[in-house]
């Protein structure tokens, strides 16, 4: 009894002595931040790779855990941060003794992924790169490639539709500067730049045609003023162009609106703004207004000789002629014309202005032409910016 005892005690000390003699092994490390400091609280995931086995710690104040009692394997560590998985290394192999040392340094990592960013966006990648890149990432990569490799030949495309569209322009070719212009603007229809110029392109060709043809080649044109206008707002030189359009299509009211807001929006060009207004409430007959405008258009500029001219010879539209044929002009005709001539004395309107002066000082009606009727003969014409 016992012999049979004792036996029994030993194999159960054999026993507990072969658990005690089980190969285990540890994985420490240590993780940083973004911020290159200590990160508490990150989750470390530990799988066994070559067996069933999942094991879990957290870092402590100082970055750092430890996970002792892991058999002897090949693992893959993976750090989580909020619940997402940030980095992993692959084919960890444990050892007896000293645990086996996985860090992580999230600021490192962001430094990698930027810098494999940037290269993979260049086309640029190392080897080493190419390496790192996940199958994910490489199928990320390959569309990218494909999207800029697409935006290459778009812009290409629209380079080559804007070019031609110039081209055409400035050639007075206007069938094929809509054709190209529009063809521009199907790329790319988010360009202000090219609306604009379809724009010029429709005014132009409306200008070669008569009747319906002109008519619907006119409104092509304001549609591709507003698609511009649209997009960039606060472009004043649009808002002139488009003021001329208007006024080509008879929408007075509407062109003025426009030329008042392109002067707000460019006060350094107002005058330039506040002439064409004048110019198109002349030729639309209002004298009065067109008046009040070139005077704002020489307040704006006071060296825009062409207002002073045009300001003149809408103040002696008003002229009086006595009983006995005496011409009474309102104040400041005279000073307009003499300023006209002192800002461009060889200008274009150099030797009317100078007629008109003439009369002034004759004084006499039979000498003095009403220059509301000339206006009527030939147009004041507006300037393009």
């Amino acid at each position: 009894m016992t012999g049979r005892r004792l036996a029994w005690l030993g194999a159960a000390f054999l026993l507990v002595a072969g658990v005690s003699l089980a190969q285990t092994s540890a994985i420490a490390g240590q993780v940083k931040g973004e911020d290159g400091k200590p990160l508490q609280g990150a989750l470390i995931r530990i799988e066994r790779l070559d067996i069933k086995g999942n094991y879990r710690v957290k870092t402590n104040k100082k970055g750092e855990y430890f996970h002792a009692g892991l058999p002897l394997g090949t693992y893959r560590v993976i750090l989580e941060v909020d619940g997402k998985e940030v980095d992993r290394v692959e084919n960890v192999r444990t050892r007896l003794g000293d645990p086996t040392e996985i860090n992580f340094d999230m600021e490192r990592l962001k430094q990698r992924r930027e810098a494999l960013q940037r290269a993979a966006e260049s086309g640029q990648l190392t080897q080493e790169q190419m390496r790192e890149l996940t199958p994910e990432q490489r199928a990320a990569m390959e569309r990218a490639a494909k999207e800029r490799a697409a935006q290459l030949a778009r812009n290409k495309a629209l380079n080559d539709a804007f070019n031609a569209g110039m081209q055409a322009l400035q050639a007075k070719q206007f069938d094929q500067a809509v054709d190209s212009f529009a063809k521009a603007a199907e790329i790319d229809p988010k360009q202000h730049v090219v609306w604009a110029h379809l724009a010029d392109a429709y005014i132009g060709l409306a200008g070669t045609k008569t009747g319906a043809e002109q008519e619907a080649a006119l409104n092509k044109g304001l549609e591709s003023y507003q698609k511009a206008l649209e997009i960039k707002p606060e472009e004043a030189a649009y808002h002139n162009n488009y003021a001329l359009a208007l006024a080509r299509a008879k929408k007075f009211e509407e062109a003025q609106a426009e030329l008042t807001k392109a002067a707000q929006l460019d006060p350094a060009n107002a005058g330039r703004y506040f002439y064409n207004l004048g110019a198109l409430l002349v030729n639309s007959g209002q004298n009065e207004p067109a008046t009040e405008a070139f005077k704002k258009a020489i307040e704006a500029d006071p060296s825009y000789a062409d207002a002073h001219y045009q300001y003149g010879v809408s103040l002696m539209a008003k002229a009086q002629v006595t009983p006995d044929g005496k011409v009474v002009p309102p104040p400041g005709a005279r000073e307009a014309f003499e300023k006209y001539l002192q800002l461009r004395p060889d200008g274009p309107f150099a030797e009317a202005a100078k007629g008109m002066i003439a009369t002034l000082d004759a004084g006499v009606q039979t000498e003095y032409v009403n220059p509301e009727a000339e206006q009527k003969k030939k147009k004041t014409t507006p300037r393009k910016k």
